[in-house]
């Protein structure tokens, strides 16, 4: 008899463990995905010569797919077959990625701006002279009209960025089931002890997604974009260039194959499972008891989880708009959106554009500061998630340990921010931009700048950048604008001589010659880039610590019967205020911090090459700093509110033991005290 309970039993607990499994890989494969999205945004904004803020608005096509669909997954989803709506999430975004990637397949090869004809051949001998004294080009010339233009742009295939922002749109709509739906599946039939571990091993599994999308950005950044197709040895630029673009489409194909094979477990999971540790709980008494601040905030409707009647579509719509108001009169549950609306903006600005700000204030290259964000911040993370949810369970923290945790964690991360505010690097010495062409700090966004005495007669082009580094130490915005002469080499090899504003920094006799590239930094960056990594890691750990708590603050200050809703309408609101928005505003500010925009193949503005670094860096980091400052005070008030709804809890749990004891001792009013605490309950329930 023993033996055939038992095996019930255990396969309802592995079916428990294969949906925590599959929701495990399939939190990998979204976050894989993700941050790849992320790693590859500096490569598809100059894929596509478009500014920070439309690349932005491309970022924040993902949201715009959840904001489609969230609510009505959220609701009606609870009511549904929740794993094999998760699997068709899935197979929706795999599909989203495939089409990212589509727009590689239909454009022409990649053109990057530069000075240097592409039609030398690679043993030519040819010399190119960058300054024509004789020649009449200027910057009027070399923009078409619009008919030529538009005919132009529609054979490079310039708008294509638009399959890229409807495959991540179609990647936000897949993703939507994921976690409303995953997490209260899975808390519905585990323990509620159980529950804060399970959620930190899921986060945990999942941030791996991110590193390893990191690194294959990282890796993918370093290929050529139309590697297999042009000769390489043609190329002039290199990985470090800002023109250079990598492979980023050949990484949303395997982000497609892989989040389709993760779809695979969930179309053979059942719509619903046992409690786990039911059968126990019952024959152990209150062996599982905790203490006072470990229980939830509200009283369990169906306890014994008792067969659910059918519910018809029409009598689930109908119910919608009362269950949505019966949320939002809970007090803890609107703060806790609004604080995780704030933390949100912040890290998401924070994220998409870590790598370009690493680029322009650091001198690293795109593929490095992908790189070290997968391998150092993302492992932070991941270690941070697991420790918050240790924490919880090894000492058996409620919501108001939870609570505690998670301010304690927003206050080390912001501290940490704010003092990554000031440590940067001497700015890169570009002349006419960032320093004059005597070597004199001055930031200029007038282009005017760009021509000195010394290329006053070679008529450049003051729209082009194809930066070359002289012999003392001074990049130039071409070689025109360096006033070269003549040039040896081909390809990367290309060395330019003669180059007349070499002059103005140098004296008499030395080599007046360039290469092509920007010049290194002049300072020794390398310790002070250190120093900054290792404040950045420390103060991703922390931030993750306070991940696990503060959602078990929300998990346990909402109904039961209002779980699914209530984490779906959290993600809507945090993801339409708090996913779209910042990749804009961010981007649009940062885009006023540039001092050179690159010019497309046919004219017009195309992504920013240069930056002013300080301008950039105050810019960048004072309002993530600000957002992290206001999720503070936020987090002060939602912990407060903790702390004062527990107490009336306590309070109301005495009174209601006070009552059954008159009862015993025949007290009469006992029932009245009895109902009294009851509706009191009710009404706390919906505060």
């Amino acid at each position: 008899m023993s033996v055939e309970s038992k095996k019930p039993r255990e396969a309802c607990g592995s079916r428990l463990k294969l949906f925590l499994a599959s929701m495990a890989f399939a939190f990998f494969t979204k976050a894989f995905g993700g941050a790849y999205m992320k790693s590859s945004i500096t490569q598809i904004e100059r894929r596509f010569d478009i500014p920070s803020s439309l690349i932005g608005v491309i970022d924040g096509s993902f949201e715009m797919g959840n904001l489609l669909v969230i609510a009505f997954v959220s609701y009606f989803g609870a009511k549904l077959h929740r794993p094999r709506l998760i699997g068709i999430g899935c197979v929706i975004m795999a599909i989203g990625s495939f089409l990212t990637a589509l727009p590689h397949f239909l454009q022409e090869p990649y053109k990057y701006e530069t000075s240097v004809s592409h039609n030398t051949a690679v043993n030519s001998t040819e010399s190119i002279l960058p300054c024509h004294y004789n020649h009449t080009l200027n910057d009027a010339d070399e923009t078409p009209d619009l008919k030529a233009r538009a005919a132009c742009e529609k054979a490079a295939g310039s708008s294509m960025w638009i399959y890229v922002f409807l495959g991540n749109m179609l990647r936000g709509i897949g993703e939507t089931p994921i976690m409303p739906l995953g997490v209260s599946y899975l808390d519905d039939f585990s323990l509620e002890e159980n529950t804060p571990f399970y959620l930190a091993c899921i986060h945990t599994v999942g941030i791996l997604g991110p590193m390893f999308g990191f690194m294959l950005g990282s890796y993918l950044a370093k290929i050529y974009v139309d590697i297999g197709s042009v000769d390489l040895d043609s190329i002039t630029i290199n990985h470090k260039d800002s023109r250079w673009v990598g492979a980023w489409w050949l990484g949303f194909l395997v982000t497609g194959v892989l989040i389709l094979v993760s779809s695979i477990p969930f179309w053979f999971l059942p719509k619903s499972l046992p409690k786990q540790g039911k059968e126990e709980s019952r024959n152990k008494g209150t062996e599982l008891t905790t203490v006072p601040e470990q229980e939830n905030f509200l009283p369990e409707e169906n306890p014994d989880h008792e067969e659910e009647k059918p519910v018809t579509f029409k009598e689930m719509a109908k119910d919608f708009i009362p269950s949505l108001r019966r949320l939002f009169r809970n007090s803890v549950y609107p703060l806790m959106i609004l604080t995780y609306l704030v933390v949100v903006n912040g890290f998401i600005g924070m994220i998409t554009f870590k790598p370009k700000f690493m680029e322009q204030i650091y001198g690293q290259s795109a593929s490095k500061a992908i790189f070290l964000i997968g391998i150092l911040n993302l492992p932070a993370v991941a270690l941070g998630i697991i420790t918050g949810g240790f924490v919880l369970k090894r000492f058996k923290l409620g919501v108001i340990g939870a609570a505690r945790v998670a301010v304690a964690a927003s206050i080390g991360s912001c501290s940490l921010l704010f003092i990554q505010a000031f440590i940067h690097c001497d700015i890169a010495e570009v002349a006419g931009l960032t320093v004059s062409y005597h070597g004199v700090p001055q930031v200029s966004y007038d282009r005017q700048t760009l021509l000195s005495q010394c290329n006053m007669g070679c008529a450049c082009s003051m729209k082009q950048w194809d930066p070359v580094c002289a012999y003392n130490g001074m990049t130039y915005a071409s070689p025109c604008l360096a006033g070269c002469q003549t040039s040896t080499g081909t390809g990367r090899e290309m060395v330019f001589h003669n180059c007349t504003c070499v002059d103005e920094m140098t004296t008499p006799g030395m080599n007046r010659s360039a290469v092509l590239g920007q010049c290194p930094r002049r300072s020794n960056c390398d310790r002070t880039f250190k120093i900054y990594m290792a404040l950045s890691t420390l103060g991703s750990f922390i931030s993750a610590c306070g991940g696990t708590p503060g959602y078990i603050v929300l998990l346990r200050s909402i109904q039961p019967d209002l779980k699914a809703l209530a984490l779906g309408m959290q993600t809507l609101i945090v993801r339409t205020l708090g996913g779209i928005p910042p990749p804009i505003y961010f981007g649009a500010l940062i885009d006023r911090t540039c001092l050179k925009w690159g010019t497309k193949q046919c004219g017009g503005r195309g992504a920013c090459r240069l930056y002013d670094a300080d301008a950039f860096r105050m810019t960048f980091m004072g309002l993530i700093t600000g957002l992290y400052l206001l999720s503070n005070i936020l987090w002060g008030g939602v912990y407060r509110r903790v702390v004062k709804r527990h107490k009336k809890l306590a309070l109301r749990k005495q009174a209601k033991e006070n009552g059954l004891e008159d009862n015993c001792q025949g007290n009469g009013h006992a029932s009245i005290s009895i109902a009294k605490n009851k509706d009191d309950t009710d009404k706390e329930s919906t505060i």
